[in-house]
């Protein structure tokens, strides 16, 4: 009887697992790589076939190989060109066969978006926007959630109609075992051999059965393969030519497995040996006894040599992953050591924030660590960028709540703005309007989902006053016009009078009064003014009058003159002016009082007295003229 354990090898699906994407923690879900399953210890031949022959009963039900050999570095690709890929594999691929594709189309896509998607809530809360009123959709998302959800779809059919399959192929392989038992009952020696034959070519044709039932299935049908060549004994030459063909399929298998223990690409080669398992398990009978020992020592060394270059390959990768823990380790104290200190606007931040997200994808790129490790480095990942995060959004809740008072304030220059808006007092209210628009500017950012509407409303009320302001501006250009041509024709008078006639102080009082009731000229014809007064005050030095009256009588004009202009600034000015020299006066007078009073026994005629008593009379006069001046300014209108 043929050897059970020679002849039972498994197909080889080796170690390597794809965890699912759709489940797992970030981290694991970035970039799958294989998981080493392993022992550190060396294991004999008969500990690598049980291996092998353990997991070919889990592999025997699927068929998920990838679809191509060479998966395209999808992390490279954009979201456009991601969703086009996925679209491909769905139409031109079966779906058990891309699931790795998709896994790592998934993978790239979902951390291009949230990428995109935190760049989008940032500058949404920068603008005063609140994170539940926050919302952005993007037609690429949506195609991208119909594709998966497509791919979800025909997945879950496929293993429905598989578990279907599975079942009817496992009661046509119990059938054929039954149909060979009774071949074997009732061996007829004439057509055994052919029916035995045509019960084995039923056999290879029947697709997988559920793994839990693969194994002894197979070694029923394999007891029963060996008692039917025992009973070829009544045809030697049949079972030896059966024998010899099989021997020369097993040594071609050999030769192609030690052939792959050559071979550098360790990934390559095992995945050939899987083949070359199955082919000698299910498609090459049995060999001649004598040389079966001998045959199948080859075979498994090169499976061996296969698998401990495997073993070792592994554990160079947890050699790497030790190096990653380090690394992974390294980029943490990075975020946690990321300078938010000094951030004190949006942009500020939006520089910390493209730290952190470079800092961030540099964990992901590189690579997985110890399972034992993954969860304490993941944990660590996390806090690093919820503490970040956590100042992050301080920050824009602080701004939330300046943008509220900056909202406030606006509300009340609206309100005000509203309340002038139809106001005639186009003087004073002006000036105020002017302002209103001054702070406007002043004030900062106001919470984005009232911007548009306040400025609308400010700015409406703004325009409709100055519209109203310039409407009857230009109504009364063509009056300040016609008054700027008749003080032009009355200054060219007084000038022409003034050089061939003697001119009273009544005279010069009546071209004051004549002036004044002319009213106002036009902003650009201003300097008009200017001249008027020039003339008046050169008229005023050729009167033999008061010094004090003619002072008097200047200043007043001058005051007039810029009240008609409506220059209250400078009113405002002078008036200060002429407080400041009272001031200086009377300290003036006093400090000259409190000198004579430490000169005593001096005769009344001494210079230096008479210089300091004529020096404090001047200034009482000028003293007088300026209370004058300042009594004046107070009773003007303005």
């Amino acid at each position: 009887m043929l050897d059970t354990k020679n002849e039972n090898l498994p197909e080889v699906d080796g170690d390597v697992k794809q965890v699912n994407s759709d489940g797992g923690s970030e981290l694991e879900n970035q970039k799958k790589v294989p998981t080493v399953k392993s022992t550190d210890a060396v294991k004999t031949e008969e500990e690598v076939v049980e291996e092998i022959d353990n997991e070919i009963a889990e592999s025997s039900e699927k068929d998920e190989h990838a679809h191509n050999n060479e998966m395209p570095n999808y992390d490279s690709m954009s979201l456009d060109s991601l969703v086009e890929e996925f679209q491909k594999l769905l139409k031109e691929h079966p779906v058990q066969k891309i699931n790795n594709d998709v896994n790592a189309i998934k993978n790239s896509f979902n951390t291009q978006f949230s990428k995109l998607l935190a760049e989008k809530k940032a500058a949404f809360l920068a603008e005063g926007g609140e994170s539940i009123d926050f919302n952005y959709s993007n037609p690429l998302k949506t195609q991208f959630n119909s594709l998966n959800s497509e791919f979800r779809e025909k997945r879950t059919a496929y293993y429905k109609n598989l578990e279907s399959e599975l079942s009817n192929n496992l009661d046509l392989r119990l059938n054929v075992i039954e149909q060979l038992k009774s071949l074997i009952e009732d061996a007829d020696a004439k057509t055994m051999y052919n029916q035995f034959r045509e019960l084995q070519d039923r056999w290879k044709k029947i697709g997988p059965v559920a793994r839990e039932k693969y194994n002894d299935t197979w070694r029923t049908y394999h007891h029963h393969v060996e008692r039917f060549y025992d009973l070829l004994h009544l045809s030697n030459d049949l079972r030896d030519l059966d024998f010899k063909h099989n021997l020369d399929e097993k040594l071609k298998l050999v030769a192609r497995a030690e052939e792959l223990a050559k071979s550098d690409d360790i990934n390559y080669a095992f995945k050939k040996l899987q083949e070359l398992h199955k082919m000698w398990k299910e498609d090459v009978g049995p060999v001649a006894r004598e040389v079966r020992e001998d045959v199948w020592k080859k075979f498994s060394a090169a499976t061996k040599l296969i698998h401990d270059k495997r073993h070792e390959n592994f554990k160079n990768l947890k050699g790497k992953y030790e190096e990653n823990i380090e690394k992974k380790l390294n980029i943490i104290e990075k975020i946690n050591n990321v300078d938010i200190s000094n951030n004190s606007k949006h942009s500020d931040w939006q520089q910390s924030i493209k730290i952190v997200e470079s800092l961030r994808d540099q964990f992901f790129k590189v690579g997985n660590v110890p399972k034992s490790e993954s969860e304490t480095i993941w944990t660590k990942f996390k806090e690093a960028t919820r503490k970040f995060n956590r100042e992050k959004n301080s920050f824009y809740k602080n701004v939330k709540n300046v943008q509220q008072e900056n909202l406030n304030k606006k509300m009340k220059l609206i309100e005000q703005a509203e309340s002038l808006k139809d106001s005639e007092d186009w003087d004073s209210v002006t000036d105020v309007m002017k302002k209103i628009q001054s702070d406007w500017k002043k004030i900062g950012h106001v919470p984005r989902k009232y911007s548009d509407k306040i400025w609308n409303q400010f700015k409406s009320a703004c325009n409709h006053y100055f519209d109203r302001l310039h409407e009857n501006q230009n109504s009364g250009s063509k009056e300040e016009q016609a008054s700027y041509e008749k003080k032009k024709a009355l200054l060219e008078t007084i000038i022409k009078q003034s050089e061939t006639s003697k001119l009273s102080l009544d005279t010069v009082k009546d071209y004051i009064e004549n002036w004044r009731e002319l009213g106002k000229v036009p902003y650009s014809s201003r300097n008009i003014e200017s001249k008027f007064t020039q003339v008046i005050d050169k008229l005023f030095s050729k009167l033999s009058i008061d010094d004090k009256d003619k002072e008097m009588i200047k200043f007043e004009n001058q005051m007039e003159g810029l009240l008609s202009q409506n220059n209250l600034r400078k009113l405002d000015s002078e008036q200060i002016f002429i407080r400041k020299k009272i001031d200086e006066s009377v300290r003036e007078i006093q400090q000259l009082e409190t000198n004579i009073s430490f000169i005593s026994n001096v005769d009344v005629n001494n210079p230096l007295l008479k210089n300091v008593l004529n020096s404090i009379n001047t200034h009482k006069e000028n003293l007088e003229i300026l209370k004058s001046k300042l009594n004046y300014l107070s009773q003007l209108d303005y």
